[in-house]
């Protein structure tokens, strides 16, 4: 399969947790390793030959789209206005389908950094890889627990060894978390519910029919979620 060349890159969220870094910004634009992190994802997304980056907009709309146009450097940047009303994961991919066109996506977080590992495949190549439409509706890159920054959790997933995904459910822990970006079709939340929704319920949706692929990141993820995370991000950055 081809890489895709458009991303949809969700920005729009308040950033609750992040505050008091927040209350003048979007976290989109919260510093870590003196670049905002929404450049640090655009940056990686180009690495992998994305072209243009739909970028939807909330919590100071005017600030985050003033950063993007001085950017200065690809991807090409088109806006999901949502001032009018936050719509969470799924509701921001559902009303951002026009401007996604017809071929399978990126989705990606802009509170994920990561750096790559010892293999020489790129961080995206197995996503790419693996990337079937035919037999999946979804394919999401995954961090193991172990060494991850900012994620507290006890693990969203189990991985089989065709890549196949399914949920925790009633054990204790999974071994493995989402970090941040797949790859999925662009009508894929074509079907949720008019206003806000997750992407989570149609995750597990998926995974029940057999449709949810993952594969794991080489390399290391930092879950930049609150200040404290930022914090630990800076320091493993710093040590690269």
């Amino acid at each position: 399969m081809t890489a895709p060349k458009t991303a949809m890159v969700l920005a729009a969220g308040l950033g609750t947790r992040m505050r008091p870094l927040t209350d003048d910004r979007p976290k989109a634009l919260v510093e870590v390793g003196g670049r905002a992190l929404i450049d640090h994802v655009l940056d990686r997304l180009v690495e992998a030959g994305v072209q243009t980056a739909v970028v939807n907009v909330h919590w100071f709309a005017d600030r985050l789209e003033a950063h993007l146009a001085a950017r200065g450097r690809g991807p090409e940047i088109v806006i999901s206005d949502e001032r009018e009303a936050l719509l969470e994961t799924g509701g921001g991919l559902k009303k951002a389908r026009p401007l996604l066109g017809a071929d399978a996506v990126f989705v990606a977080n802009i509170d994920s950094v990561w750096t790559d590992g010892a293999a020489q495949a790129g961080w995206a190549d197995e996503l790419v890889r693996l990337w079937d439409p035919t037999k999946m509706d979804a394919c999401l890159l995954l961090a193991r627990r172990e060494g991850s920054i900012g994620f507290e959790g006890d693990g969203d997933f189990f991985l089989a060894e065709d890549g196949r995904l399914t949920f925790r459910g009633e054990a204790a822990s999974a071994p493995f978390a989402y970090m941040g970006v797949h790859i999925t079709r662009s009508d894929y939340a074509d079907g949720g519910p008019d206003g806000a929704f997750s992407l989570s319920p149609l995750w597990r949706a998926s995974a029940a029919a057999g449709r949810l692929y993952g594969c794991v990141l080489d390399g290391d993820w930092m879950h930049v979620g609150d200040p404290q995370a930022r914090d630990e991000a800076e320091i493993r950055l710093g040590g690269a």
